[in-house]
């Protein structure tokens, strides 16, 4: 992966993250975290892998996301200034959640041995 597309994840992230935090439509209780992006080499497309906890949210969140992805894309076009802002589309992380099960066990297996 070029230095370039590198650095233009970590923009695409922290911007996403700063058009996510001051959004209106969510529950003050819920925590959405972008957790990484994924941008094209021809800059089309990022795909941003969001987390949402309380986990039973993120059908509601990604809802959400779909249906203000006008508002976030043109925010996000506004802050960042490049020749092309590539088109963002959000998926869920798979990785938290795993790293979360395999924390739940270890904590059962502990409980056990106690």
């Amino acid at each position: 992966m070029s230095q370039r597309i590198i650095q233009i994840n970590g923009l695409i992230k922290k911007e996403l993250s700063r058009v996510l935090l001051k959004g209106e439509g969510f529950d003050r209780h819920t925590l959405i975290t972008i957790t990484r992006v994924e941008t094209t080499k021809d800059l089309a497309q990022a795909k941003a892998y969001i987390s949402v906890l309380p986990s039973e949210k993120f059908p509601e969140i990604m809802d959400f996301l779909k249906k203000n992805i006008y508002y976030i894309q043109r925010e996000l076009n506004r802050k960042i200034s490049t020749k092309r802002v590539p088109k963002i589309v959000f998926y869920k992380e798979g990785k938290t959640e795993e790293a979360d099960k395999i924390e739940r066990l270890i904590g059962k297996i502990h409980k056990h041995d106690d």
